[in-house]
């Protein structure tokens, strides 16, 4: 099989001819259809990810396709099923051979492309908002990085669960994006004042941050009082510094959220997430936003996109069955 592997921290993927494995107990092995690209694997080519497997390894984390063998031990699932999983890495290949508790069917109206970009997206905004912030009806929401592949759908998530939703993103057409995805008000990144702009708004209850950096400390002195802050990632490459001091002053509290982390602690956390987001979904209310599907040959330019910001929502691989 074709799979884009990394073999040293130092030098760029390449495409190698690996021998398709053989499903061990409590796995399944998939034929791949759709493998959706994330920030984090950038960093898994640096190896600065919390979750860098070990060297070597095939890129992608997020996979559709369909069961083609089953491992020792796996029940609930049959050759022939349309699944999604969560895999951490694997998904940048023809084949890949997955934990069977990471595989979750797809709705039957769902396409590949559309799993391939949901999961680790919807999920980590929903459980960041939902369990973690507790976003209230009524709350306003600020999110950095807001036409990006997780900060859309906190945009969408956000007003479905009834928040006036401030969209910050770089330059007009992103922006845009964000307002078709609900937006409430626009905030452009590049040219505006991101804490007057806030603050004329009235401020924020709850603000979702994949960025970091300047638009973090922006964003915290535009918070009301008691605002939580969600830190997601850091795209700007710059880890904010928090002084304790300006907490204690507004109440603020400010909280991380690492999706995949909750597969080793309180799953049922994601499970039950991802039923509502799935229900969701069917019910026509969210959409993943798919700027660019390539084909696996043109990977690397897939990553490129995200390197150089110039993907809205997500990068899907498309992999020919």
């Amino acid at each position: 099989m074709r799979a884009l592997h990394l073999t040293s921290h130092e030098s760029p993927p390449a495409f190698t001819d690996l021998p398709e494995e053989t499903p061990g107990p409590g796995q399944i092995g998939l034929r791949i259809a759709a493998c959706g690209l994330n920030f984090a694997d950038l960093l898994m080519i640096s190896g600065k990810y919390q979750d860098t497997p070990a060297l070597p390894f095939t890129l992608g984390l997020e996979v559709a396709g369909t069961v083609e063998g089953l491992g020792d031990g796996v029940t609930g699932l049959a050759p022939g099923d349309r699944v999604a999983v969560y895999g951490g890495q694997g998904g940048l290949a023809e084949y890949g051979v997955f934990d069977a508790t990471r595989a979750v069917r797809m709705p039957a109206s769902m396409t590949p492309e559309d799993a391939a970009a949901f999961q680790i997206a919807y999920g980590t905004s929903h459980l960041a908002l939902d369990h973690r912030a507790r976003l209230q009806p009524g709350e306003t929401l600020l999110v950095l990085g807001a036409a990006g592949g997780v900060g859309l759908t906190a945009v969408e998530i956000g007003k479905l669960m009834g928040a006036t939703v401030i969209a910050c993103a770089r330059g007009p057409e992103k922006l845009e994006i964000a307002r078709q995805a609900g937006a409430d008000h626009l905030i452009d990144a590049r040219t505006d004042d991101i804490r007057a702009a806030v603050k004329a708004l009235g401020g924020a209850d709850v603000v979702y941050d994949a960025v970091g950096g300047a638009q973090f400390e922006a964003a915290f002195r535009a918070c009301k009082p008691e605002a939580r802050l969600l830190s997601i990632g850091f795209a700007s490459g710059d880890v904010p510094q928090i002084k304790a001091n300006h907490l204690m002053v507004k109440n603020l509290t400010v909280m991380g959220l690492y999706w995949g982390g909750y597969l080793t602690f309180a799953p049922e956390l994601l499970t039950g997430s991802l039923a509502q987001l799935f229900a969701w979904y069917e019910e026509g209310r969210i959409k993943p936003h798919i700027s660019h599907v390539l084909p696996l040959a043109r990977a690397e330019e897939g990553l490129d996109l995200l390197r150089n910001r110039k993907s809205t929502g997500k990068v899907v691989i498309r992999i020919p069955e």
